[in-house]
């Protein structure tokens, strides 16, 4: 049996700066109806503490929504058990749901954790259209914003990847974008927070992981504790930076004919006259746009092929081209290889 403090009590802390972080970054608005996304790890059960904390100040109505990818078995199922527990016992509604990860992976032909990221986010928004829901909150924070830079970094993310997890996006909030993982394990530890360990977490693979272990304390030992803080900053000026050319790119693509992608295609000569990163940019836009990723070896074959001689093309996907007809970069569907 779990032993639950009560939440009727004095805001400590870490709480009061979380509620006035809330307010100042205006992450979320007095009397919202919040979907608080729980795995039973450490993270997401200090979200829902902190939730919990400043609920009766801001007013806010609370749902729980639990993924079960059934990866480790018994130990998935306890960290639902524990989830659906600690709902009931503070009297908010609880959702959950069970994946079948590990055959959708192969299916799809995705990795594991990108199979569980459309599966999550899937179900999280089915949840939030249903229950008339006006936010997704999930647990991510400090360090897993540091791991997701240099995991973007090591295999060759442009610019934007350096921003690496959002504070928003769309209807998603991460409030926990403010602490360090030591902040939040001593917040769980002090307040006796129930929490349960992914076993798989511990060890070294996959890549992540051994960023996590490895790389991000053998840089933050010889830098003195400056790695992540300076990853923070450097996600900051990444957001910001994105920011500028969003608004940068939009106006361009108005004010030139040809440089968006119009029936699958975009002209060469007016491609041509922009800086080689301009030229990037766009492809990636409408690579996004066609679905296909932009990888930073993808976004160097497009620019070379305007200019090279018609006829000429690349692969962007299984089953997309593009062909230099003329004046013209062409996406087209063709045969997967």
């Amino acid at each position: 049996m779990i032993r639950f403090c009560s939440m009727s009590r004095q805001l400590n802390r870490t709480e009061k700066r979380f509620l006035e972080q809330l307010r100042v970054r205006s992450l979320v608005q007095e009397g919202e109806r919040l979907l608080l996304a729980v795995s039973g790890g450490p993270d997401s059960m200090a979200l829902l503490w902190l939730f919990l904390a400043v609920r009766p100040v801001l007013k806010l109505e609370l749902q729980v929504a639990h993924c079960n990818f059934q990866l480790r078995g018994d130990e998935s199922d306890q960290d639902e058990a524990l989830v659906r527990e600690v709902a009931s016992r503070h009297g908010i509604p609880f959702h959950s749901r069970r994946f079948s990860t590990m055959e959708d992976s192969r299916a799809w032909k995705r990795s594991l954790e990108e199979t569980a990221r459309i599966e999550r986010y899937g179900f999280f928004n089915e949840l939030l259209d249903a229950e008339g829901l006006d936010r997704i909150v999930t647990g991510h924070h400090v360090n897993d914003n540091a791991e997701t830079i240099l995991f973007n970094l090591f295999r060759g993310s442009a610019i934007p990847g350096l921003r690496g997890i959002r504070e928003r996006h769309g209807r998603i909030v991460r409030p926990l974008l403010l602490l360090e993982r030591s902040e939040v394990m001593a917040y769980v530890r002090g307040r006796s927070v129930p929490y349960r360990i992914d076993s798989s977490n511990l060890g070294t693979d996959p890549d992540r992981n051994f960023i996590r272990h490895r790389v991000i304390p053998l840089i933050e030992e010889r830098f003195h504790h400056k790695l992540l803080g300076s990853l923070q900053r450097l996600s900051r000026h990444a957001g910001e930076l994105e920011e500028f050319l969003e608004l940068h790119f939009e106006g361009l693509v108005q004010r030139s004919a040809g440089l968006g992608l119009e029936n699958g295609t975009m002209q060469v000569r007016a491609l041509q006259k922009l800086t080689t990163f301009e030229q990037k940019e766009l492809f990636k836009r409408a690579l996004r746009e066609l679905g296909c990723e932009a990888t930073a070896r993808m976004l160097d074959q497009l620019c070379r092929l305007l200019f090279l001689q018609p006829g000429r093309r690349t692969r962007v996907s299984g089953t997309i081209e593009a062909v230099r007809e003329g004046n013209l970069i062409r996406f087209r569907e063709v045969d997967s290889p």
